[in-house]
């Protein structure tokens, strides 16, 4: 990990790319899936770290594996409606999401199942100007630091809750070129960043 936060970001930022589960609402014991957003519980803080993120003028994109759709637990139409809700509720907090992509496959079964790079490829067709040295993956798992490091991307893992952390953290750790306990706390190292970064 490196030792500080201006040396471990990228000198010009615009693409924030954020896992959701364990990220942005909690996690579900090992197991269990958000299946609907009454089940999707918003962690402290997250509307108000996306705002400051939309008022700094950076896009925020969520990549997500939903190996539960694989699984029949449920649809991919329920996914869209949980990130409608989702989207509606950051709005009436001042807060937005630019986009939302997920997977939907088993393991082995794609392209797009993070850490493999399909996610990107979807974000990238939509918003041309993306390129992994303006973007930073933040997200929980190993697979999300895998995901973002195998691109070239910055990456931050979250160390969330102990009680649902998954197999791979220490691996995660060592990986990410920061840790954070929580998107609030990564967000007020990123801005503080932004801020320091001399004006063109």
């Amino acid at each position: 990990m490196a030792d500080s936060v201006n040396s471990s970001l990228p000198s010009t930022l615009s693409t924030i790319f954020l896992d959701r589960d364990g990220v942005l609402n909690r996690k579900m014991p090992e197991g269990r899936y958000v299946t609907s957003w009454s089940e999707l519980q918003p962690l402290p803080g997250v509307p108000q770290a996306i705002a400051r993120l939309n008022q700094a003028g950076l896009r925020v994109v969520v990549v997500s594996n939903q190996r539960g759709i694989a699984l029949g637990l449920y649809t991919s139409e329920d996914v869209h409606n949980i990130h409608t809700e989702l989207q509606n509720w950051l709005r009436s907090q001042g807060a937005h999401i630019d986009a939302f992509y997920f997977c939907p496959h088993d393991k082995q079964k794609c392209n797009c199942r993070k850490p493999l790079p399909g996610l990107f490829d979807q974000a990238h067709a939509q918003f041309p100007d993306i390129t992994v040295a303006s973007s930073i993956m933040i997200g929980d798992s190993f697979s999300d630091i895998q995901f973002g490091h195998r691109l070239g991307m910055r990456t931050i893992f979250l160390e969330g809750d102990p009680q649902t952390q998954k197999l791979g953290v220490i691996s995660a750790r060592r990986l990410a070129d920061l840790c954070f306990p929580s998107l609030p706390a990564a967000t007020d190292a990123l801005l503080s960043q932004i801020a320091s970064l001399p004006i063109p």
